[in-house]
């Protein structure tokens, strides 16, 4: 089952998508938001061209668990999508992908040009490999 990641954030999405068979995540590429914001259309786009069968949207809560500002807008941005495409949508826990993004890339040796944009993609590959990951069946492999 091909999925999709997503990384939403106020200015970017970053996007992973998976194997066919739904065992590996890798990052894809990031949408920059605009005010006239077209990544719904982009992303149901994406769906389309790649039958992507679930996608699997990261939620920024608090450390505490919390739902802040940021989990909120990206609850809304999952209600603008869901009309949009035809697969199932799951918020999954995320906290500290971003981090965890910069850590690799920092180890990766200096920051690129594309710096941001490369965080923001790799971000929503942790946060689809993690979902990935919880599946039934698979800590066994």
């Amino acid at each position: 089952m091909r999925m999709l990641g997503l990384d939403v954030g106020d200015r970017r999405i970053g996007l992973a998508i998976s194997d066919p068979n739904g065992q590996v995540a890798v990052p894809l590429r990031t949408l920059h938001r605009t005010a006239q914001d077209g990544a719904v259309d982009a992303i149901a786009a994406l769906v389309a061209e790649e039958n992507v069968e679930a996608i699997v949207v990261g939620l920024p809560l608090r450390l505490d668990g919390s739902a802040g500002s940021q989990a909120e807008s990206v609850q809304e941005f999952v209600r603008q999508l869901l009309p949009a495409v035809n697969v199932p949508v799951t918020l999954w826990d995320e906290r500290l992908s971003t981090v965890q993004a910069e850590q690799l890339l920092r180890r990766d040796g200096p920051p690129s040009r594309k710096g941001k944009a490369e965080r923001d993609s790799l971000a929503a590959a942790i946060i689809l490999q993690g979902y990935l990951d919880s599946r039934p069946g698979r800590q066994a492999e």
